[in-house]
């Protein structure tokens, strides 16, 4: 604070005090600072030391003192100390001069919140004052100015305004909704309910007459649950417990009564508020009625079209196996005929027809197996990349020198969870067809690539969400029409000529992929070739290496006293196994079901292997006898034979220990050399 002398004048501090002392006063009508009368210099210590904005206006000229807190009041208007009060206030005159006017005679005024335009930053603006006009008396009590203390209310009328203006807006708004809804109750086609949380109807809306035919006066106090269906009220008994939690009910469909008796299908929204559960239904009854006529016609589309894929399917499976029937039969008939003629030096013709016959037969259930998901699988972690090089050399060969093999191995591929036979399998049959494809030759190109899917999948052939390793054939053939992708997949449907396809290759492909856990793709335009992927899921773990070449398998005898139990229902393969098995020295005894095989386990001395078909009459299948055994004769070492994979059975993954697996079909010595290799495992 600014030290001031005792004998100075103005006595007080701050910016106005060393304004009012410095200034030039000679050159005003008051004269120098020195002449002032006591009444004047008294009056201007206590504007200068009053807080609240003060003005002091003496004389007949006005001439205008104030203090710091009436500066922010001025902005910046021209240097107004020592000017007239008029001059400052120009532009407002005409509202105050009346009010100085009457000061002036000895009239005080107060007057609140006057509205005035003034301009104090360069331009007109609105602004409002609620200021007092004291008169100043001399010691004669003459009127010789008079004291302005004023306070601006601008923000504070601003903000009353708005707060007007914000009502009246929010009372217009519900004027307006409320109009609104009430157009909407009574023109709305959805009938709109008013309930007690006990359900007892406050109010509805006219809709609930053309809708249901019940009346407001009907309705009103009784409960919303004496129209609900009986099997619909626990549904809607929990959507009010949900509305007296305080929570919204969405989608809510139920059948109410109407007054003919019948029922109507309505949808609701519901929500609670001030007590009530305020509810709108649309009738949903034609639309219900439409999707469950839209059910059943695609309902018996698809019953149609599995009639038809059947009819596809056991078509082309009776003329394939008729062709290798009539093969095998007619090759056993004529070896019967030339031994009954002694020309024996003709057998083995007969002998390798009929054997090949039953191999291609073999083959045949395999792919369809492999299309049902059916076939029995020997999944190992897999190096794809590995793979694709070892059989590199022969897709070569199988391609021929027409087409080109571009094969680019990726770095740091996925390990894949698969059987390694089926897989070169496929990866073989999925080139053979790039190959045809390409009649006048062209490119191949094999790719191995990381696929990471996010997305759910929305349909059961989508792939589910997952990191995927995708193994891509991308020819540069004849690509294929759109009609022909959807039903490549078909078992039997081939656009290959009569003779040169079976039409079950992308069937094994397809079944393949989903047992394995993924799924296949074809991307293909007419006339720019085709790409088929297949996406396998990845295995977080190191691939095997693969089994390197062994010597030809030797059968090798039993040893003494080894005994097997054979359960199987097919008579004549049963007596096949066990001659095949007694040839070799083992002791065999044979059941025909479940329950007759364990009643053998049980009542036979030493028993060293069983061997059982999977799937057998009698209300035990294989795996449960296998169990059973178990409990009975624990170690029991147990040969699955089966023809499928029933998975929920035999699944590699849970076979225990000492249970092993053999498809059928299988070739005697083969037989004969995995029983020994159990039995010595």
């Amino acid at each position: 604070m600014q030290e001031v002398s005792l004998g100075s004048f103005p006595a007080t501090s701050g910016e106005m005090s060393d304004k009012v002392r410095h200034f030039n006063w000679a050159a005003t009508p008051l004269g120098p600072i020195q002449n002032w009368p006591q009444v004047l210099r008294t009056t201007v210590e206590l504007v200068l030391a009053n807080a609240f904005p003060a003005c002091l206006v003496w004389g007949s000229d006005m001439i205008a003192l104030y203090n710091d807190a009436f500066l922010p009041l001025l902005g910046n208007k021209p240097e107004p100390l020592g000017r007239s009060f008029r001059d400052i206030w120009s532009e407002v005159w005409a509202d105050i001069g009346p009010i100085a006017a009457r000061a002036l005679a000895g009239e005080p005024t107060f007057i609140r919140d006057l509205p005035l335009m003034i301009n104090r930053r360069g331009f007109s603006e609105p602004a409002w004052f609620t200021f007092s006009y004291s008169p100043v008396r001399n010691e004669h009590g003459q009127v010789v100015g008079f004291l302005d203390t004023v306070m601006e209310t601008t923000e504070s009328i601003l903000a009353q305004l708005r707060t007007h203006e914000l009502a009246a807006s929010f009372e217009r708004q519900v004027a307006e909704r409320t109009a609104d809804r009430n157009r909407l109750w009574q023109l709305s086609s959805d009938i709109i309910l008013v309930t007690r949380p006990d359900l007892a109807v406050v109010t509805l809306n006219p809709a609930w007459e053309q809708v249901l035919g019940w009346t407001e006066c009907q309705l009103l106090g009784s409960s919303v649950l004496d129209l609900v269906h009986v099997d619909d009220r626990p549904l809607v008994l929990a959507a009010a417990a949900l509305l007296t939690r305080g929570e919204p009910v969405q989608d809510l469909d139920c059948r109410l009564r109407d007054s003919q008796g019948g029922y109507r299908w309505i949808n609701w929204a519901a929500v609670p508020g001030d007590g009530f559960f305020n509810a709108v239904g649309r009738d949903v009854t034609v639309d219900r009625e439409r999707a469950e006529a839209l059910r059943q016609a695609e309902e018996l589309l698809r019953h149609s079209q599995k009639m038809e894929a059947v009819g596809q399917l056991t078509g082309g499976l009776a003329h394939d196996f008729n062709n290798l029937l009539t093969g095998i039969t007619g090759s056993l008939e004529l070896l019967r005929r030339r031994i009954a003629q002694g020309r024996f030096n003709e057998l083995d013709r007969y002998l390798d027809a009929a054997h090949g016959a039953a191999t291609r037969a073999a083959t045949l259930t395999h792919r369809l197996l492999a299309f049902a998901r059916r076939q029995t699988l020997d999944p190992r972690p897999t190096d794809v990349v590995q793979l694709i090089e070892d059989l590199r050399d022969l897709i070569r060969q199988t391609l021929g020198p027409t087409v080109v093999l571009d094969w680019q191995p990726g770095a740091a591929p996925w390990t894949v969870l698969v059987d390694p036979n089926q897989l070169e399998s496929t990866l073989l049959n999925l080139c053979i067809n790039a190959r045809d494809a390409m009649p006048d030759g062209g490119h191949l190109v094999l790719e191995v690539h990381h696929h990471e899917q996010s997305h759910p999948a929305l349909t059961e052939d989508e792939l589910p969400p997952g990191q995927y390793l995708c193994l891509s054939v991308i020819d540069s053939g004849t690509g294929m029409r759109p009609e022909v992708i959807e039903r490549a997949f078909d078992p039997f449907f081939t656009t290959k000529p009569l003779g040169q396809g079976t039409g079950l290759g992308l069937s094994m492909v397809y079944g393949f992929a989903r047992q394995s856990g993924g799924r296949v793709r074809i991307e293909s335009t007419l006339g720019q070739g085709t790409a088929v992927r297949l996406y396998l899921p990845r295995h977080l773990g190191a691939a095997q290496a693969p089994a390197g070449p062994c010597a030809a398998a030797v059968a090798r005898p039993a040893r003494m006293g080894e005994t097997v139990v054979l359960i199987d229902d097919e008579a004549t393969l049963r007596m096949l196994v066990a001659e095949q098995l007694e040839e070799m020295g083992y002791q065999v005894l044979q059941a025909a079901d479940g329950v007759a095989g364990l009643a053998l386990l049980q009542m036979t001395g030493e028993v060293d292997l069983l061997i059982t078909d999977v799937g057998l009459p009698g209300g035990l299948n294989g795996r449960q006898v296998a169990d059973a055994a178990a409990r009975i004769r624990p170690g029991l070492k147990v040969l699955f034979i089966t023809g499928y994979a029933e998975q929920a059975v035999i699944e590699r993954s849970n076979l225990e220990p000492g249970m092993h697996l053999l498809v059928k079909p299988f070739a005697m010595q083969a037989l004969t050399e995995r029983v020994r290799a159990v039995l010595d495992a």
